[in-house]
Formats: structure tokens, sequence, C-alpha cells
């Protein structure tokens, strides 16, 4: 079937919006503006990160896993998202499929790299897309030995 006009330009806008909370997600994790990250998720979101943090629900839920365990746990991090395949599945939700991997220092020092796979689902409520659910397939969570990570000097 044909599209209007205005259903394609919403499919569009939709797009850009879902990426934009991709992008959100690294830029409020990384540099740890807490309003950032917490816009992009519905207060009854799910997150669930997996061996060896688990599931986490709720604004509260993710609120705790973010503030007390990661940001506690994480000296510094960078997180590069890519491939994001989006598929809508009606006019209000959306599956997402992307690649991350991701650089930084624990609060011992100690260097560390990470690939992941975030399997996403995002829901359009009152005009507004978040994530409504999201599931991290980790590949890999390895210490870097002998790497130092510095800003320049």
């Amino acid at each position: 079937m044909s599209q209007t006009i205005e259903q394609r330009l919403d499919l569009i806008e939709s797009r850009s919006a879902i990426h934009d909370l991709v992008s959100d997600y690294c830029h409020g994790f990384d540099k740890r503006d807490w309003p950032r990250f917490l816009a992009i998720w519905w207060p009854d979101a799910v997150w669930d990160i997996g061996p060896p943090f688990g599931s986490f629900e709720g604004h509260d839920g993710i609120a705790h896993v973010t503030r007390s365990i990661l940001w506690e746990a994480w000296l510094a991090s960078s997180h590069f998202t890519t491939n994001l395949v989006v598929t809508f599945d009606g006019a209000d939700r959306a599956s997402g499929i992307s690649d991350v991997d991701c650089i930084g220092t624990t609060s011992d020092g100690q260097a560390q790299t990470v690939s992941a796979t975030y399997h996403d689902m995002f829901e359009r409520r009152d005009g507004v897309w978040r994530i409504a659910r999201r599931k991290v397939q980790m590949h890999h969570f390895n210490p870097l030995p002998g790497v130092t990570l510095s800003p320049p000097a």
C-alpha cells in the first residue's frame, strides 16, 4: 500500500528520534548527564544488562544500577554505538538492533574494553519516543593489561 506524504514524514521523524535516543544513551552515560540519560527511558522501562549485572526495572531500578553500581565501577567510559537497524512494528512501536563497543577505565584504574549488541524496543507515547526495553547481549568484557588510558599531556 502506498503511504501518504504525512505518513512518510512521520516515519522519517520517528527514525531520527530513535537514533537520537541511542546517541543520548551514550552521551548521557559517558558524560554522567543524569537528566539526559533518564530522559531516554519510559518510567516502566526494563534494562536487561545480563551477567554480571542483571535486569533493572523502571526509573528507580535504572537509577540504582547507573548511579550506585555502574558509575561507581567506571572512572570514565566512551561508548560507540553503530549499525543501528530500526524496524517499525506499527505507528508507535519499533524494534532496534545495534552494536556497541565501549572503552574505559574502571575505578581501580584498569583499562577495559566491552563489546555487545543492544536489542531495543521503542515506544511512542503521547507523541514521544523512548526506550521501553533494552536487552544487552555481551560479547566480551575484558581488561587491557598494560594499557593506561589517559588524556593527552
